[in-house]
């Protein structure tokens, strides 16, 4: 890995200048691992007001002495820099923002107030070299794959409740392996209910990242381990314990939560993860009966109704709600090959959304995995596939025209009755054999070159016309099934 020039350029001026600087915090983490930091940090004993002077393509909007530069740079991950005071932090009377944020006079007075080790390493840049600046032994946990908080948890967790969700996180996001030690875990578990001083805004903002992993459903099922679901999505532990019929071999949370994994395996967007893991949440409130013959009606109905209060309560867009929501809602429709007709499948499209139907059915692929069945897309997904674009897609017809039959009626001056509906048959073959000829000046050169042919030889070319259009429709048919492997 390499340090960028212009982040060693913005160091280079502070040095100038005799103040002190380092890189600091996620990216110096990310660097050490060997992956590209997303952006980067710095921090320095220059006071704000210096740090503008030095830079002044600069602004300062915060009360955390932030100061965020701009740069010229190619890279767009470059364009801004964030240059932070040294600082300390008194106490956290409400769990969430510091009582003041004071200056500190040295580096380690800044890492102290930290959240996790591996966040608490410093690169010195000495010349061409560096050397890293790590207090708490944060290499040490990077290279054991541990999350732990920079000195006493307790404290740490009682400055901003937040990093409790942090802590899931990272041991989520950072990939195989990685754990939160004993002490920041018993720590975790003691402060849990500190949560619901958090703002759902930031809680969302951690969730989404967990949910947006690979590990998606590790993250969730160590949420409720450690007891913090119950202070997000406590709707989701109701299904812990619930059994559920012939159909399933797993309960009811365990399910939501191998959809989810498959959902995340599969790289499937923000909407279908949400929707595959809520899409079974009613079941715990509309469960009737017991063992095999259970029954579960209307859940989808009740289901989307809670997927909508929940997404409402952390403050989603209402945007992605509606979006999820139809995805939960309609994700228990009933497809088999020549059982259900086309006319069913277009009233489906039409009220889920066209534009929603492939997550509908990637959906209900994460649904079947989740379910404990060995193919996420059989034989009658497939010919679904097919049937929904046949019926979503515009119908071969005399509208595609660039003319009307208001205008042959125009031209010709006659009135409605079937000689109209033989030249716009005609004129729609010719289009068909020849796309370019749908221009309207050709066209209306062709209806009046049509209408003064005898009745009997323009019925025979609008019958032509209308065997050009099936010869069409038959094509097209073959290679939508081909897409789909279907027959």
């Amino acid at each position: 890995m390499v340090i960028p020039k212009e982040i060693k350029s913005v160091i280079s001026r502070l040095k100038k200048k005799n103040f002190e600087a380092f890189i600091v915090g996620g990216c110096v983490r990310d660097f050490l691992r060997g992956v590209a930091p997303e952006d980067w940090d710095v921090t320095t004993n220059a006071p704000p007001e210096k740090i503008k002077k030095i830079f002044p393509k600069s602004f300062y909007e915060n009360k955390f002495l932030t100061v965020t530069v701009q740069i010229n740079s190619k890279n767009p991950k470059l364009k801004e820099v964030e240059i932070t005071t040294f600082r300390s932090e008194a106490k956290y009377t409400d769990k969430r923002h510091p009582d003041e944020i004071k200056f500190a006079k040295t580096l380690e007075e800044d890492l102290a107030r930290r959240d996790f080790t591996i966040n608490a390493i410093a690169i010195k840049i000495q010349d061409k070299k560096y050397e890293i600046q790590d207090p708490y032994d944060g290499q040490k946990d990077l290279k054991n794959k541990i999350i732990r908080a920079v000195g006493n948890p307790q404290e740490r967790f009682n400055e901003d409740a937040l990093r409790m969700m942090r802590a899931v996180r990272f041991a989520t996001t950072l990939g195989e392996g990685w754990k939160i030690e004993t002490n920041t875990e018993k720590a975790i578990t003691k402060n849990i209910s500190s949560l619901k001083l958090i703002s759902q805004e930031r809680i969302r903002d951690e969730l989404i990242k967990i949910i947006m992993s690979e590990r998606a459903a590790e993250g969730i099922e160590t949420l409720r381990k450690l007891g913090l679901l119950k202070y997000i999505i406590p709707e989701l532990e109701e299904g812990c314990g619930i059994g559920q019929n012939k159909h399933h071999i797993y309960e009811c949370y365990d399910h939501s939560l191998r959809s989810l994994d498959f959902a995340a395996k599969k790289n499937f967007n923000k909407y279908v993860r949400w929707a595959a893991l809520f899409h079974d949440i009613g079941k715990p409130r509309v469960k009737r009966g017991a063992g095999p013959d259970a029954t579960f009606y209307s859940h989808e109905i009740v289901g989307a109704k809670m997927t909508e209060r929940i997404l409402e309560r952390l403050r989603f867009s209402q945007k992605d709600i509606e979006k999820i929501v139809k995805l939960v809602r309609y994700h228990l429709f009933y497809y088999n090959v020549g059982e259900v007709g086309d006319s069913s499948i277009r009233r489906l499209v039409l009220k889920a959304g066209p534009e929603n139907m492939e997550e509908l059915l990637q959906v209900r692929m994460a649904d079947r995995i989740g379910s404990g069945v060995p193919k996420a897309e059989p034989y009658k997904l497939r010919h679904l596939k097919y049937v929904m674009e046949k019926v979503s897609r515009d119908p071969i017809s005399v509208k595609m025209l660039k003319v009307s039959g208001n205008e042959v009626m125009k031209i010709l001056a006659i009135s409605p009755g079937p000689k109209v509906g033989q030249i716009l048959d005609i004129l729609l073959g010719y289009v068909l054999a020849e796309p370019k000829k749908n221009k309207k000046e050709f066209l209306e050169k062709e209806i009046k070159k049509l209408g003064k042919l005898p009745e009997k030889e323009l019925k025979t070319l609008g019958q032509e016309g209308r065997k050009e259009r099936e010869t069409v429709e038959i094509k097209r048919d073959e290679m939508t099934k081909k897409k789909y492997w279907v027959t």
